[in-house]
């Protein structure tokens, strides 16, 4: 049994991007997701998310990740702007431990990992959602990550 689990299904068509569209920040953020956050079985977190959006704010929190550093992860979206609320998923890790947290949890539930899963939880997703990203849309994100918006939480 998986403590910690994050699923994925695409909405759109594979034919609603392509690589044509790498600096199309309009179409890039037209790209949905139904993101599900289970924790002990029980879905914490569902909605249906700018997809590749929420991509790019993995890559960048796990590009800062090192042996001696793990950053927090945080996932905001332009398309929902009410940042003071908090973000719409994140990953607070404190001494070896991390939390996840949401501003639209479905059921309230407190629950703390070993740092160590949590990180390779997000880290494994990163890779998962790469991977599928580039074979349901044909694409290479190489071409698209600079032009995805990012909203980062110092800015708030």
């Amino acid at each position: 049994m998986s403590n910690l689990q994050f699923t994925y299904e695409i909405i759109n068509e594979p034919t609603a991007i392509s690589n044509r569209d790498s600096k199309n920040v309009a179409t890039i953020l037209s790209i949905d997701a139904t993101l599900t956050v289970r924790i002990i079985d029980e879905v914490y977190f569902k909605a249906d998310i700018a997809i590749l959006e929420f991509y790019k704010a993995l890559l960048k929190w796990k590009q800062e990740v090192t042996t001696s550093h793990i950053p927090a992860f945080h996932y905001y979206s332009i398309e929902y702007d009410d940042h003071e609320d908090g973000a719409i998923l994140s990953m607070l890790p404190f001494s070896d431990k991390a939390r996840v947290e949401t501003i639209w949890a479905i059921i309230d539930i407190y629950y703390v990992f070993d740092q160590s899963y949590a990180v390779s939880k997000l880290v494994e997703l990163e890779a998962r959602l790469k991977r599928d990203l580039e074979n349901y849309f044909q694409i290479d994100l190489e071409k698209f990550v600079r032009h995805i918006p990012y909203v980062k939480d110092t800015i708030l």
